[in-house]
């Protein structure tokens, strides 16, 4: 098995290292590398942050801390012009370090690099989405390590609703909350339980892993910038810090998303502190935008909802626009569709809210929350296979069929998606790069598959979108026109007319 290797920035060094207590999820990514012998790199041009400080004595501390790690040192004749050049203006020295940073990345000095700067993760974005996809938050890089060289079935519980009162609220994930906002215990008391305010809430092995508190609001009775007739406001928003990083935040946001497209919101906010960078970038990857702060130094995250359809822009890519507008996308008369085949395995390992098997799930009934899911419910997706058909542009519309199986749906197109971007991998190397931010598999399951120049495998990242349930069966697909004769194997092309006809019969609660 190859190792990973992962490059940290400044700000995971002080987290690691400072005289403070270190997080939870900092110690655990550390404690994971140091047992799977997993090299961690700092970068030379980092120093450069530290040198900057004027006090001399912390600055000598701080610089010592380097000699703990193995180093990186810059490329020669590497001038700030290039730079510039591939990573957007340098307007600060750390701007520089940052450039730096990604340009080691992008030539494969290491896997992964780890920051919960936001703006670098937006820098690499900007980009290219495959160098994104290999800039990490602590939390995720954690959940990487675990995935790769710790794998195992973990049961983790859909979204659950129920009502404040039903949460305890002497669970120690509610800790870091005290510690940040004095007031929590009467809060949560007079607001939330004699309210009866509706949660949404995720548990992993019985504890508590993810929480929503939501209000209405209306433009008279609000602290949103933007008024609006109806208003979702989310006023509690936490991942546990042990728990799945932006995986467990996304699959919590996807809820809120759907929740407000479905009941004709107006508007949703909600507020962050400065040191909340994983959650900011999140927001802002789904649209939200920051809109101000509020009286007590918060940042107002609102986002948009409406019912009309889309259009197609000229100064955003019809993926950007899907990605913004979350759950809502794209359709003209030049949207592309495809049909694409997946066997079973595959299809309960990135569709874990679909697995129903005709004998009893070993965990029914285990969970608090309404119904038991596996890893793998978030909106960005990432499907590996080796299906010679090309695919269309980003922004394309995926329709997911699943083939013969013993449990249900099968022979039926069960989810929809929105393609991202198509790369080719020729090593596992290769799969492990370009999957990391979102794999589903351990780096055993990526080397299965064997990938060479020759024999490459087709990296397929998308959005879900929704699933189509009831699944659309083969006898509705061959009334339709979509399956004529045996069922395709491979990836094919569909007609706008098909594709018009499935985006309808997927019923999904707004124009498109």
């Amino acid at each position: 098995m190859s190792q990973q290797s992962y490059l940290i920035d400044t700000n995971i060094l002080i987290g690691l290292e400072d005289n403070h207590t270190v997080e939870a999820a900092y110690s655990r990514f550390h404690a994971l590398a140091s047992t799977h012998k997993v090299d961690i790199y700092v970068h030379e041009a980092a120093k450069d942050d530290f040198a900057r400080d004027n006090e001399v004595k912390r600055r000598e501390i701080s610089l010592s801390k380097f000699d703990k790690y193995r180093q990186l040192r810059k490329q020669r004749g590497l001038d700030r012009a290039d730079l510039e050049a591939n990573f957007g203006p340098l307007k600060k020295a750390n701007d520089v370090v940052d450039a730096t940073l990604l340009h080691t990345l992008e030539k494969g000095a290491t896997d992964f690099l780890v920051t919960q700067d936001k703006g670098l993760h937006q820098r690499a974005r900007k980009r290219s989405p495959d160098l994104a996809r290999r800039v990490l938050f602590i939390s995720d890089a954690t959940e990487l390590l675990i995935q790769t060289y710790e794998p195992k079935e973990v049961p983790i519980r859909h979204v659950g609703e129920v009502k404040a009162h039903e949460i305890d609220a002497e669970d120690d994930f509610f800790d870091s909350l005290r510690d940040g906002y004095p007031e929590f215990d009467d809060w949560w008391r007079e607001k939330c339980v004699k309210q009866h305010r509706s949660c949404w809430v995720v548990y992993d092995n019985e504890q508590l892993a993810g929480l929503i508190v939501r209000k209405d609001e209306d433009a008279a009775d609000t602290d949103a910038v933007t008024k609006a007739r109806k208003i979702l406001k989310i006023c509690t928003f936490k991942v546990g810090p042990e728990n799945r990083g932006v995986k467990l935040g996304e699959l919590l946001l996807k809820q809120v998303l759907w929740y407000a497209q479905s009941n004709a919101y107006g508007l949703a906010y909600l507020t962050t502190y400065e040191d909340q960078v994983a959650l900011m970038e999140l927001l802002e990857y789904y649209g939200f935008r920051n809109a101000g702060e509020n009286a007590n130094g918060e940042y107002i995250y609102e986002r948009d909802f409406s019912a009309e359809a889309l259009s197609s822009l000229d100064d955003k890519t019809d993926f950007e626009q899907a990605r913004e507008n979350y759950p809502r996308f794209v359709v003209y008369d030049g949207t592309l569709g495809f049909g694409i085949p997946i066997k079973e395995d595959y299809h309960d390992t990135l569709y874990p809210d679909l697995y129903r098997p005709i004998q009893g799930d070993l965990f029914g009934g285990a969970s608090r929350a309404e119904k038991i899911t596996r890893p793998g419910n978030t909106i960005r997706k990432v499907y590996l296979c080796r299906a010679q058909s090309k695919l269309g542009p980003a922004g394309s519309l995926l329709f997911f069929y699943k083939s013969t199986s013993k449990n249900p749906p099968s022979q039926s197109i069960t989810a929809l998606g929105v393609l991202e971007s198509v790369t080719l991998a020729s090593s596992t190397k290769d799969l492990m790069q370009l999957t990391g931010g979102r794999s589903v598999y351990s780096e055993e399951q990526l080397e299965e598959w064997e990938a060479t120049s020759e024999r490459p495998v087709k990296v397929i990242n998308y959005l879900l979108v929704s699933y189509i349930e009831p699944a659309v069966s083969i006898d509705e697909l061959r009334d339709m026109g979509v399956i004529k004769g045996h069922p395709q194997q491979s990836i094919y092309k569909l007609s706008h007319e098909l594709i018009d006809g499935l985006v309808e019969r997927a019923d999904l609660k707004f124009e498109v």
